[in-house]
């Protein structure tokens, strides 16, 4: 399976791992350096999600990454949380794309181009985010914040949904 892939399915393989990897290193600029055993674990994840993108391992590659975010780096407003979400969202486009054929089908140029279209237009929701954050954080939460949040989170969910179907149909 691995041998007959073609050059791009190895380029979109190699980029889940350096994405990974890059999230997980990018707390080291923030003065947090993670221990060489969790480096191994998140490669080795990473390995298996470029091999099989479809795959739980993304889930746990991603999960292993945040959660170092999270115990690591307990300040996770560092601007270095910028390259975490890009290395993040790197990942998971090229695994997207890398799991829309088999491995000997040649990459389509017109498909790479929609979905990096997309991947930087999620991405500009990075920087805002990590600004209003940055605003806020030492700001008393008003009652019923995370409710309206969750709200709001909803409601673009379905907006988007919506959207793709109507444009799909």
């Amino acid at each position: 399976m691995i041998r007959r892939w073609t050059p791009g399915q190895w380029g979109l393989r190699a980029l889940i791992v350096v994405g990974v990897l890059g999230a997980l290193l990018a707390t080291v600029p923030a003065g947090a350096t993670p221990a060489p055993w969790l480096v191994v674990l998140v490669v080795l994840v990473a390995l298996i999600f470029a091999v099989f993108p479809d795959s739980a391992a993304g889930a746990g590659a991603m999960v292993l990454v945040v959660a170092w975010w999270g115990v690591g780096l307990r300040d996770g407003l560092h601007p270095a949380a910028l390259l975490a979400a890009a290395g993040l969202l790197v990942a998971h486009v090229a695994a997207t794309v890398a799991d829309l054929g088999p491995g000997t089908l040649p990459l389509d140029r017109a498909v790479l181009t929609r979905w990096s279209r997309r991947a930087l237009l999620v991405l500009l929701a990075a920087p805002l985010a990590w600004g209003v954050a940055t605003l806020v954080r030492d700001q008393p939460a008003p009652a019923g914040l995370w409710l309206a949040g969750l709200v709001a989170a909803l409601v673009g969910l379905i907006a988007a949904n919506l959207s793709f179907t109507r444009r799909a149909g």
